[in-house]
């Protein structure tokens, strides 16, 4: 049988560094069996993330790019911040643009995700592009990207690729498959 949990309450919470990007903060809790735990959590700057599967005739769209993280390139999906009172959608057509050089007619929300919510507040919108057509607007990116059209006949062999790793990519790679199936 399930047990309901309470929420525990939160007794003080404290910024403790900040960047540009991010904050940082301490977080007092006591849960309902009076136990206290201190906890850190990063906040991103009040932006959202979105990431589109950009689909094209028989072809999945992705790019590769530098992840200063890991140190190396990335195969994956364009992704970007939402400006301030931007439609999710709007963004994720300006992000396709910016990244790849193509808009879509088409736009589907498959699914809003979290990345390790225990320590990292922030959620990306997995979005489906479908009806593509070129436009290319200038974007922030520090060198251009690698477009690299990927067969959907093939889409599960990027699991075997050494270059695509991130758990937002496969999980948008999953939920896409998954939407175009059922079709």
């Amino acid at each position: 049988m399930s047990k309901t949990h309470q929420k525990p309450k939160i007794l003080n919470v404290e910024t403790v560094a900040r960047s540009r990007m991010f904050r940082i903060q301490s977080v007092n809790l006591i849960f309902s069996n009076g136990e206290n735990r201190v906890y850190e959590r990063l906040l991103p700057e009040g932006r959202q993330a979105v990431m589109i599967v950009p689909v094209m005739n028989d072809n999945i769209l992705l790019i590769r790019e530098y992840a200063v993280a890991i140190e190396d390139y990335e195969l994956g999906f364009p992704k970007g911040l939402v400006e301030p009172d931007e439609d999710i959608l709007v963004a994720a057509n300006r992000e396709m643009m910016e990244e790849i050089g193509y808009g879509a007619r088409k736009l589907t929300v498959l699914s809003k995700l979290t990345l390790a919510p225990s320590y990292f507040a922030s959620s990306m919108t997995i979005v489906l592009a479908e009806d593509l057509y070129e436009h290319r607007l200038e974007g922030d990116e520090p060198e251009p990207l690698t477009l690299v059209p990927w067969p959907r006949s093939h889409m599960m062999k990027l699991l075997e690729q050494h270059d695509f790793n991130e758990a937002r990519n496969v999980s948008a790679l999953f939920l896409a498959r998954e939407y175009l199936n059922q079709r």
